[in-house]
């Protein structure tokens, strides 16, 4: 019998990793019984539950054959021949065994807890989840996907900053298909484009209040969309000239009770109209002041970014910033000079403050720079730019830049022959990071961004 239970106990160690010393002489049976009192194999069952281990007793040759036995908390238990000790069992096992009345939480939640949750509590729970829990929760049940339209509803989410915009952008080979780019899980989502009433393509120009203005490709009609829900509006047909150059500028309302959303745009000649969304209609409101100097001379560098309810854009020839104050109608000028060796530059914003980003070339090197403007001065001071270890793939490259979001984080489009590289730039915390390549559902070939936009995802914007 105890050849059998060194056997036995060999075998087991052996499975386990650890070696047995080697076989020692046969023990007297009187002697193991002497070192291993009877009582402590009749002790009660009931005082723990059954847990085993492997004693491992060190120089002493009798102690090793009589103790390396499995030991149960409270009394030993003697393996028998043939079999291992039993898998350890899950903790989650263990406690629904020592909680039988917990063996169902989802029963227990709904009886004791959802069942009474308070029904306010639903909108102001669901407009704080993150923004791609959209795409899911509307399938929950009816009452949620009604909440889009819910009142309630909007207020919550009026309540709730977005730390970081989205991006909406269209590729160069589906010119009307969207893609949007989720920062904060670096995500792309490719919404189904609502039905637009054209065959031009139309492209994203300005956002505000998580809409979204686009623009024909003949400048001729506007389109206000959020990319989220969906919600569509054309705008009157404007009679702009062809291809004439254009700055659109978007913002929202927040003063009137009912919001809404205003639209200006500009022409290098100085002609530009403004819309309301609560009165539908198209607005001359004057002709522009003498102290601008025109033409304009804009171009497609030339995206506006607004602070509080003010539109700043770049203009050349002078080089400088021209702003519309869309409460006021007041236009103003102020001349800036470009920053040196600055080429694709475009004005961005972070937390009212006028951002510049460009790239700055000089012999073979080529950097991506950002500028901030200074108030008093009316310079521009160079605050950051992008690690010269990032810009070694430019070298001796020529590189073309646009800038697809400018609202306190930046997205840019770096391109030359043989390369397309898509970076986030915060600037806030001064942080540069990669963003993945863009490719559609069931579909392996990488999309090269053409254009787009930032913009602040809210559920509940209506165009």
């Amino acid at each position: 019998m105890l050849r059998q239970l060194i056997g036995q106990v060999q075998e087991i160690l052996d499975l386990y990793g650890t070696h047995l010393p080697p076989p020692l002489p046969t023990v007297h049976p009187p002697y193991l019984f002497h070192h291993q009192p009877p009582t402590i194999l009749h002790q009660p069952p009931q005082l723990f539950g059954d847990r085993w281990c492997l004693l491992n007793l060190e120089d002493n040759p009798s102690e090793d054959d009589c103790y390396n036995l499995v030991m149960r908390a409270g009394k030993f238990k003697m393996l028998e021949p043939g079999k291992c000790p039993p898998p350890k069992r899950a903790r989650k096992d263990q406690t629904r065994e020592k909680s039988p009345e917990a063996s169902n939480p989802t029963e227990t939640m709904e009886s004791e807890i959802w069942k009474e949750f308070p029904e306010d509590l639903y909108e102001n729970v669901i407009a704080r989840l993150p923004v791609a829990t959209f795409f899911r929760f509307r399938s929950v049940c009816q009452k949620w996907n009604s909440l889009l339209t819910s009142n309630s509803f909007s207020v919550e989410c009026d309540q709730v900053t977005r730390p970081q915009p989205w991006f909406y952008t269209r590729t160069h080979e589906n010119v009307n298909t969207g893609a949007m780019y989720d920062p904060v899980s670096r995500k792309w989502h490719h919404p189904t484009a609502p039905a637009v009433p054209t065959k031009m393509i139309i492209l994203p120009v300005a956002s505000a209040g998580g809409l979204i203005c686009f623009l024909d490709i003949g400048h001729r009609s506007f389109y206000v969309c959020n990319p989220l829900t969906q919600s569509f509006r054309e705008l009157q047909a404007r009679s702009v000239k062809v291809w004439s150059r254009v700055v659109v500028g978007m913002t929202v309302n927040r003063k009137s009770g009912s919001g809404g959303y205003q639209i200006m745009w500009v022409r290098s000649d100085g002609e530009y109209e403004v819309y309301d969304s609560k009165t539908n209609t198209w607005t001359r409101p004057g002709g522009m002041p003498e102290c601008i100097k025109l033409p304009l001379s804009l171009n497609f560098r030339s995206q506006s970014v607004t602070v509080d309810r003010c539109i700043y854009f770049l203009r050349s020839d002078p080089d400088g910033i021209v702003s519309y104050d869309m409460e006021t109608g007041t236009w103003k000028q102020f001349t800036v000079p470009a920053p040196v060796h600055v080429t694709d530059h475009t004005l961005a914003e972070c937390g009212g403050r006028i951002m510049l980003v460009g790239l700055v070339s000089k012999n073979a090197a080529t950097c991506v720079c950002i500028w901030e403007l200074q108030k008093m001065s009316l310079l521009w001071k160079e605050v950051d730019r992008m690690p010269n270890e990032s810009c070694l793939e430019f070298y001796g490259k020529h590189i073309k830049m646009s800038c697809l979001g400018n609202r306190g984080l930046l997205m840019l489009s770096l391109r030359s022959k043989m390369m397309n590289r898509l970076v986030t730039y915060d600037v806030s915390t001064k942080e540069w990071f990669d963003v993945p390549n863009c490719v559609f559902p069931h579909s392996r070939k990488r999309q090269w961004i053409a254009c787009g936009t930032a913009f602040h995802p809210c559920l509940t914007a209506k165009a």
